[in-house]
């Protein structure tokens, strides 16, 4: 017997590998109409797990800010 790898598996194994390592994507975009530019933009986005994220120092506050609201709004002491 082989062992099979289907197609779907693929996917699963990219979104794993980019929500554990993370991934960066750029992109400058011009709007021009009749060959004179109009709008220009710059566009960045990160894109990683938060455990990710945080290890990298993006997110800390806000990932510490809503750990503690999720264990007040649970009833836990907080000290």
């Amino acid at each position: 017997m082989r062992p099979t790898k289907s197609d779907d598996d693929a996917l699963v194994d990219l979104v794993d590998a980019v929500l554990r390592t993370g991934a960066v994507v750029e992109a400058d975009v011009v709007i021009t109409v009749a060959d004179v530019p109009l709008v220009g933009l710059k566009l960045r986005a990160a894109l990683a797990g938060m455990k990710t994220m945080t290890e990298h120092g993006v997110f800390e506050e806000w990932d510490e800010a809503h750990r503690l609201g999720n264990r007040e709004a649970a009833g836990e002491r907080i000290e």
